[in-house]
C-alpha cells in the first residue's frame, strides 16, 4: 500500500499522529528579508538547474523526532552535486545552529556564489546575514510558504528520514547524532544519485571542483 493510499485511509477515518509537528521556519518580521534568486536558473519545465558546483549552497533546518521530544538538523546541500558540506544536530534551533554550519562548510569548501535559505528567523539573523556579506555572497530567500523554492534540501530531508530516520527509531539525540553521521557519510560516498547520472555525490563534486579522473576522484573519496 502506498503513502498516499494510508494517508487518505487516515483521513477518512480521523487518524492522526499524536505528537506535535515543530515549526522549524518561524520568520521575524523586524529582519529584513531578501528576494529569491533562482528564478533566472528555471527551465522550461520551472526547474531550477544549476550547472556547476559551488554555485549555489542551499540550507535548511529539519526536525529528528527522539524518543522523548525532538533535535534540530541544519545542514547545508551544493545544489549541483547534491553533496552534503556540512551539517550539526542540535537540541536547541538558534542562530549558533545555523551559523556554525555555515562556518564550516564556508572553511572546508570554496564559497558559493549564492546561499538559498528560508525566511526563519535563524537565516535572517544579523550574525548569519554577517556572515555572507563579509565573504560576498549573494543573500537569496524562499518566497513565503514556498518550501519548493529550496527543493534540494528539502528532497534531502526527504532520503534522510525514509532511509534511516524512520528505520532507527532514534532514542537519544546523542544516538541520532551518530547515526545520522553515518548515513551522512554514507550518502556523500556511496549512494549512487540519478540526478548526478548515478554517480555518488562525492564523485560529482571533487571531478567538478578539481577537474579530477576517475582514479584521483576515487581516492580522494575513500
Amino acid at each position: 500500500m502506498g503513502r498516499k493510499h494510508v494517508r487518505t485511509a487516515m483521513k477518512f477515518m480521523g487518524i492522526i499522529a499524536l505528537y506535535p509537528k515543530p515549526r522549524t521556519t518561524v520568520a521575524n518580521k523586524m529582519h529584513q528579508k531578501y528576494p529569491y534568486l533562482l528564478s533566472e536558473f528555471k527551465n522550461e519545465k520551472n526547474q531550477v538547474i544549476i550547472e556547476q558546483a559551488n554555485k549555489v549552497w542551499s540550507t535548511d533546518i529539519t526536525y529528528i523526532k527522539l524518543e522523548k521530544g525532538f533535535a534540530y538538523l541544519a545542514a547545508i546541500i551544493d545544489w549541483n552535486t547534491k553533496k552534503i558540506l556540512s551539517w550539526k544536530l542540535s537540541n536547541t534551533m538558534d542562530v549558533s545552529l545555523t551559523t556554525g554550519v555555515l562556518k564550516e562548510a564556508l572553511a572546508l569548501y570554496p564559497k558559493p556564489d549564492i546561499l538559498n535559505t528560508d525566511q526563519g528567523s535563524q537565516y535572517t539573523a544579523n550574525e548569519h546575514i554577517q556572515i555572507l556579506v563579509d565573504h560576498n555572497i549573494s543573500i537569496s530567500m524562499d518566497a513565503k510558504g514556498r518550501s519548493i523554492d529550496n527543493i534540494v534540501i528539502e528532497r534531502f530531508w526527504r532520503t534522510l528520514k525514509y532511509e534511516d530516520v524512520y528505520l532507527q527509531h532514534y532514542n537519544t539525540i546523542k544516538e541520532a547524532d551518530i547515526g545520522i553521521g553515518k548515513f551522512i557519510t554514507y550518502y556523500n560516498s556511496r549512494r549512487l544519485h540519478s540526478a548526478i547520472d548515478y554517480n555518488t555525490p562525492n564523485e560529482f563534486y571533487y571531478r567538478a571542483i578539481n577537474n579530477l579522473d576517475s582514479d584521483q576522484v576515487l581516492q580522494k573519496v575513500a
